[in-house]
């Protein structure tokens, strides 16, 4: 082991350099995406490595950048979250991917709360649909305008779509709503949830005086 090594902090001395081209593939895909999915391809292994061996040396980074790092054993996700109560994730997305997000929250949550072993599976037509059962005052969007907003949260990876036929309309593109999403946009209650949703209601026009 190079104590010299200029690719390597100096406070990670017992990192044996076989598992270095590893822990830099984790912190690149924390700090660069925020969450590392372990349940498939190579990102398993890194997600084992990082549980195993590497919980205290991820943390102790994270730490100085007001990140926690949160390991999901059901769901083999890493990920490293703001520590910050208000939610920062909101404040780096458009008005329209900001409600969007919120359906996708609510939708995760009414799942969970009754089917909590399995996936979160929707269709664009699905989440339409609760769009404007959410915000019944405002317009929803196209939906290919939807599927732009997904491809932008499917880099954060807070969620996946798939299309099972590459021909079919937008609406029924599958939505895969993921645990990082639930886990970057914490709610401690549905109360909670309909404050924050609250905010984007359009005010109801004051009536006119006699």
């Amino acid at each position: 082991m190079s104590d010299t090594d200029p690719y390597w902090p100096r406070f990670w001395p017992d990192v044996p350099d076989s598992d270095r081209a590893q822990v830099r593939e984790i912190l690149a895909e924390l700090l660069g995406r925020g969450t590392l999915l372990g349940n498939e391809g190579s990102g398993r292994d890194l997600f084992l490595l990082a549980r195993d061996h590497y919980q205290e040396h991820l943390k102790d980074y994270l730490a100085p950048l007001g990140l926690e790092l949160i390991v999901d054993d059901d769901f083999y996700l890493l990920q490293a979250r703001p520590r910050p109560e208000a939610c920062l994730l909101l404040a780096q997305f458009t008005k329209d991917e900001t409600l969007l997000l919120l359906v996708l929250w609510r939708a995760w949550d009414d799942h969970r709360t009754s089917r909590a072993e399995q996936s979160v599976i929707i269709t664009v037509d699905d989440l339409w649909q609760r769009f404007k059962s959410t915000f019944e005052n405002i317009e929803p969007p196209e939906k290919t305008h939807v599927e732009n907003m997904l491809a932008r949260m499917k880099r954060h990876r807070l969620v996946r779509t798939q299309r099972p036929d590459p021909n079919a309309p937008v609406g029924e593109m599958l939505i895969e709503i993921l645990p990082s999403l639930a886990r970057t946009i914490p709610f401690d209650s549905i109360e909670s949830w309909n404050a924050r949703a609250a905010l984007y209601q359009p005010q109801p026009a004051a009536e006119a005086s006699a």
